[in-house]
């Protein structure tokens, strides 16, 4: 009987080395062998347990038997001659009692149920007649490709998954397979120095949220949960510098590792801990980007105000955090979990080249085309707003400044995120031609069949992978630089001297910002000059273009609006024309008490407004009571002031 396996359609006899085969009828055989043992060596020491029984002579088809799976006769190319099943069954029924005394077991890979029906003996006649025209062939006339055979200290045990370059139960070597020592430790620290540059900047950039939460609000505030996820993102990468290659690799273990591999799937708690953290972050961080940039679309084009924008934040929140974790569990379930013996993490797509395409650079890619599509819609939109509605000079100067600091950010952040796809890509691509590279210098190291014709080696170059590691940690500074600001170091200040804000501070920059339509109507009454106490709030723009005059102002310094109690216009006026002038004379006191509500002189006991102190009440009553006998009842002053109390406020502003 003879099989025809396309596996052995290329192939050349070599004479056979194996002690136990000597002295056969044949003297040729091929490799790999029925066994798949791809050389004489490994196949010599498969054979090892077997030598007692053969010195015993427990059965006289043994030694055959062994032989015809560890060295075949070299038959005509493409056929190979298999032993009968008769011959197994002797030999296996003949040395049963004295295996169990040995302590041996009859390999799976060497059941007789695998062989033909047959009672033929071994070699056939036909087998030595063709053979004979292979004999005087040199062993290495005629190569093949063997393709990667794992080597025996890189095999792990079957139940835990693992796969590398395509074969299954096979792990990487430990902790890297491309670069030496010198170059790990160079890189590990650079590694380390570059996270805690990362985890202070995006660290800074979440306290500065935390001390003053009103003050990022959307558009802007999907920057602070992006500033969050880099906050992560740095800190497992530190620990994995602390912690080196104990997490990305596995240690010697009889059991289970006969040599320093990396670490595969989910049976590593703290690698698998890792891996959660790093990707689901940074695909929340890539993702609270492109929600930047719709935000500001939303905001600039169809001028959707800060309000309107946050209703959706249950929708963004859902996305933002949603989508990472299913590609995370999806992740999980499918046990694509790799160390990087590298910087000591765990990620996805170090050695799986096809995890590395539908998981990191298909959602990066999509990412990056929606959010500078978005970008530059908004850029135009904006720009548009800046030359067709008019605007003050100043808000036209704060819009043209927010549209650079947005233009700058996004590039900060497109920048270093564009160079990790492009690391990436090229990992893709001249990831073949690593590995090829790697068995040509490592296959006599390890025993395994060396590259067929290899016309191109290459190895990875160091830089480029310092490059990835710092532009994936970099991508996440520019945060910082949307917070640093005199306002930021304003807020530190009080914050670290025990000063908090006043909570009437942010609430007159909510009412501004929140109702400009009402701040202007107030603001813009007939004989009113314009009062502009909250810096960069336009008080002149229409209510239309409102939302994007507001883009222009949202980093601005706020300062205090005193706002009265009373509702009449009149006192709202003068409480802003008093926080304006800072005027505390009696005479404009006077000129407002005169002014005020119905004229009654009964009411001068009481303050005119929430802000008046104590002092200027008692002069205001001192001064009311030595006036209201000699003067005339005041007027009611509904919007500016009438021609006689504005001619007494002159008069005694020009005496005082």
């Amino acid at each position: 009987q003879a099989l025809y396996l396309k596996s052995h359609n290329e192939f050349s006899c070599e004479p056979i080395r194996l002690r136990m085969c000597q002295d056969l009828p044949y003297n040729t055989t091929f490799m790999p062998n029925l066994l798949n043992h791809y050389d004489q060596q490994t196949a010599a020491l498969a054979m090892e347990p077997f030598h007692p029984l053969v010195n015993l002579v427990c059965s006289a088809d043994l030694r055959m038997f062994l032989c015809a799976l560890y060295a075949p006769v070299c038959t005509t190319y493409g056929r190979v001659s298999m032993p009968c099943r008769s011959l197994c069954l002797r030999a296996k029924d003949e040395c049963h009692k004295l295996m169990e005394i040995f302590g041996l077991v009859w390999p799976d890979d060497m059941e007789c149920s695998k062989f033909p029906d047959c009672d033929e003996p071994y070699p056939r006649p036909e087998d030595l007649l063709t053979g004979s025209d292979t004999t005087d062939q040199p062993s290495m006339t005629v190569q093949r490709d063997y393709g990667f055979w794992c080597p025996r200290e890189l095999k792990v045990d079957p139940d835990l998954g693992y796969s590398f370059m395509g074969r299954t139960d096979c792990s990487a070597p430990c902790p890297s397979m491309f670069f030496n020592q010198q170059e790990l430790t160079f890189t590990r620290y650079f590694i380390g120095v570059v996270s805690i540059v990362c985890l202070s900047a995006t660290l800074f950039t979440f306290l500065t949220f935390l001390i003053d939460v009103t003050r990022f609000r959307y558009p802007e505030r999907p920057i602070i949960f992006y500033a969050v996820c880099y906050v992560m993102v740095s800190l497992v990468f530190f620990l994995g510098f602390l912690l080196e290659d104990r997490v990305a690799c596995n240690t010697v273990s009889p059991a289970h590792f006969r040599a320093p591999t990396i670490t595969q799937g989910s049976h590593n708690k703290v690698c698998t801990l890792f891996f959660m953290v790093l990707y689901f972050f940074t695909m929340a961080g890539s993702l609270w980007w492109v929600i930047l940039t719709i935000t500001w679309f939303l905001a600039a084009v169809p001028k959707w105000g800060s309000e309107a924008i946050e209703k959706k934040a249950l929708l963004f929140h859902a996305v933002a955090w949603g989508l990472p974790g299913t590609l995370t569990v999806t992740l999980l379930a499918l046990n694509k979990i790799e160390g990087d013996g590298i910087s000591g993490v765990c990620f996805i797509g170090i050695y799986d080249i096809d995890a590395l395409r539908w998981f990191v650079l298909a959602p990066l890619c999509f990412n990056v085309a929606v959010g500078v599509s978005l970008l530059l819609v908004g850029i135009v939109a904006l720009n548009q707003v800046r030359m067709e509605i008019p605007l003050e000079k100043e808000n036209q100067t704060k819009l043209v400044k927010f549209m650079i600091r947005m233009g700058v950010f996004s590039v900060l952040y497109l920048a270093p995120l564009l160079t990790v796809i492009g690391c990436y890509i090229y990992e893709h691509a001249y990831r073949s031609m690593w590995e090829t590279t790697w068995m040509e210098e490592n296959c006599r190291r390890y025993h395994i069949p060396c590259p067929y014709k290899v016309e191109q080696i290459s190895r990875p170059s160091m830089v480029v992978f310092l490059i990835k590691y710092l532009m994936m940690l970099v991508v996440g500074i520019p945060s910082v630089f949307w917070v640093g600001s005199k306002k930021t170091c304003f807020e530190w200040a009080s914050f670290l001297h025990g000063r908090r804000r006043k909570d009437g501070v942010n609430e007159s920059r909510q009412v501004l910002q929140e109702q400009p339509d009402l701040a202007q109507s107030l603001l813009r009454e007939p004989n009113t000059p314009v009062i502009r106490k909250s810096r960069g709030t336009s008080t002149q723009g229409t209510s239309t273009h409102a939302s994007s005059t507001h883009l222009a102002v949202l980093d601005d310094f706020d300062e205090p609006i005193r706002t009265s109690s009373v509702h009449s216009k009149t006192s709202y006026h003068g409480s802003l024309r008093r926080s304006r002038d800072d005027r505390s004379d009696s005479v404009v006191y006077r000129g407002t008490e005169k002014n005020s509500f119905h004229g009654s002189g009964q009411r001068l006991d009481r303050p005119l407004s929430t802000h008046s102190s104590p002092h200027q009440t008692e002069g205001l009553s001192k001064h009311s009571s030595q006036r209201d006998k000699t003067e005339s009842p005041p007027a009611l002053i509904i919007h500016g002031t009438t021609e006689s109390g504005s001619q007494v406020v002159d008069n005694e502003g020009t005496s005082a």
